[in-house]
């Protein structure tokens, strides 16, 4: 089994990064790969491996528990399973190969874990939403169509027609497993695993509800509100709670998550909470120096461009970038002046020129 790549090298960052150090890198890596806008080979999946190495190493706990486990093998005698994806935990795709621990019991006992049984919390869907840099900047309240499973209204997510109830299942007495002892060459071993007469639910339905068949559940598509704070970039995601897919047998919703995708603007260019902008003076206002009216995401501002100033100079306006994320404060703006020279000039201009060289 090959090895899987480390998370520190995925992200490019050493193990003594800090936080905001590993959140940059992200960043920059996200815009860079992200489906949208590079659809080269390979470039989806290298965006995939980015966000499970960020969603582990800027979790402290997580981060802790990837450093101590993530290429070593933990405690316990399970050094020789290199390459098996601690970062997670037991029940979050960890063990890489396996799924989860639970797959790693099957494994070697053939059973379940004991202890788990019932139908299961519903999925967690994703939406990816586009949004422009003044949207990211000021923040917006979003309305999105989203087909989902929800709780049937019939039977009040019961499954089981209106004026009747589920009962207790016959096979599993309500546990929702059964229990087998099975021999194998380490010993005699008890084998615990789902209840098939009732799906590991503990209960059965003899007259299912009509509108829902009997699952408890059915697909609708609703309206769903997205509040995008200010400040937000490309590669985040929002997780909206409850607004997945309705679980069986009226167990807990899953998530929405939404995935953010900031447009490129047509003439502000962003790195973090900076922007970057271009304009160009004429050579007469460069040597002479002159104020010019600057865009900016909160309207025209005035920029002092000094007597002398030279080609591809740079100036900055303070507080005029992106707002920082979660934080107080804004990012700046940068100008870079370039310098128009006109083709052609008068004669009466060309004479100028000459007596302010010959001067």
């Amino acid at each position: 089994m090959a090895n899987k790549r480390d998370y520190y090298e995925i992200l490019g960052v050493s193990k003594s990064s800090s936080a905001d150090e590993i959140k940059r890198a992200y960043r920059k890596l996200a815009r860079q790969y992200h489906p949208d806008v590079n659809k080269e080979a390979g470039a989806e999946e290298k965006f995939k491996e980015l966000n499970e190495s960020y969603q582990v190493l800027s979790d402290p706990n997580k981060r802790a528990q990837y450093d101590q486990f993530g290429s070593a093998g933990g405690p316990g005698g399970f050094g020789g399973f290199q390459g098996f994806d601690f970062g997670q935990g037991f029940g979050g795709g960890g063990f890489e190969g396996f799924g989860e621990f639970t797959d790693l019991f099957d494994v070697f006992f053939g059973g379940q874990r004991p202890g788990k049984r019932g139908p299961e919390r519903g999925a967690d869907l994703r939406y990816d939403m586009r949004i422009d840099l003044r949207e990211a900047a000021k923040g917006a309240e979003k309305e999105i169509k989203v087909t989902h499973y929800v709780s049937c209204q019939t039977c009040k997510g019961s499954g089981a027609k209106p004026g009747t109830k589920p009962v207790t299942c016959a096979t599993c007495k309500g546990s929702g497993q059964v229990k087998r002892s099975q021999r194998t060459i380490l010993g005699s071993f008890t084998q615990v695993a789902p209840c098939t007469a009732c799906g590991g639910s503990g209960q059965t339905i003899s007259s299912p509800c009509e509108t829902c068949k009997g699952h408890g559940r059915v697909k609708k598509t609703q309206n769903v509100k997205i509040k995008i704070p200010a400040g937000i970039d490309s590669g985040y995601r929002l997780r909206v709670a409850g607004a997945g897919d309705a679980g069986a047998k009226g167990t807990n919703a899953g998530d929405l998550y939404v995935f953010i995708f900031v447009e490129q603007h047509p003439f502000f260019n962003r790195d973090g909470d900076n922007l970057y902008y271009r304009t160009k003076v004429n050579f007469d206002q460069a040597i002479l120096g002159d104020e010019i009216k600057i865009p900016t995401l909160d309207g025209e501002a005035n920029l002092k461009v000094p007597a002398g100033t030279q080609p591809n100079t740079n100036f900055k306006l303070k507080g005029k970038g992106m707002p920082s994320l979660n934080q107080r404060g804004r990012g700046d703006l940068y100008v870079l002046v370039e310098i128009e020279i006109p083709k052609r000039v008068s004669r009466e201009q060309a004479d100028l020129l000459r007596k302010f060289k010959n001067a």
